[in-house]
């Protein structure tokens, strides 16, 4: 599996993110600023998730992507696409219950964008920015059903006591 790489481009405010290989949390502190960007721009119109190369996906990098759905939502910018034709990622974005977010299209021809994305520079996150990433990410997903919020509880739960954990820490050492 090749390591992952996330790329963006817009065009006409229609915002393309192509994840390529295996995308995983070290890639998502800026695959999150860049969220933050696309939405601070008035031109803001809608996202294309290209899935065409994607070998796979973490649950965090899958909360970000629910995350730019709520936000699209907000914004009138209607539900985004997802080109996908891997079976494996289908199923996994069905079971999560992104159809109800997202419109996804298995056509392999559907070039539903003109704009050619250019790799999004990313720095690995520190531990305490990673642990908050996910810990976001998986609260995202959570809200999105009943069966999201009991697969991930324990998680959420797990690091929420950490963070407290860390919270408490640092006031004792200031």
């Amino acid at each position: 599996m090749q390591s992952g790489q996330i790329m963006v481009g817009d065009h006409q405010g229609i915002y393309v993110v192509k994840l390529v290989g295996d995308v995983r949390l070290n890639l998502c502190t800026s695959f999150d600023n860049f969220i933050d960007k696309m939405f601070s721009h008035g031109e803001f119109r809608g996202v294309v998730f290209d899935m065409h190369d994607t070998d796979g996906v973490d649950s965090t990098t899958l909360g970000l992507m629910a995350k730019i759905a709520f936000r699209s939502a907000e914004r009138n910018g209607g539900k985004p696409l997802v080109l996908c034709e891997d079976r494996g990622l289908l199923h996994l974005l069905d079971s999560m219950g992104f159809e109800e977010l997202m419109d996804i299209s298995s056509d392999a021809d559907n070039d539903a964008y003109q704009v050619e994305p250019a790799p999004l520079k990313c720095n690995a996150p520190d531990e305490h920015t990673a642990r908050d990433m996910v810990l976001e990410a998986h609260r995202v997903l959570m809200s999105m059903n009943e069966q999201n919020e009991a697969t991930f509880r324990d998680l959420v739960h797990a690091l929420e006591t950490e963070q407290d954990a860390q919270d408490a820490k640092s006031v004792v050492n200031h």
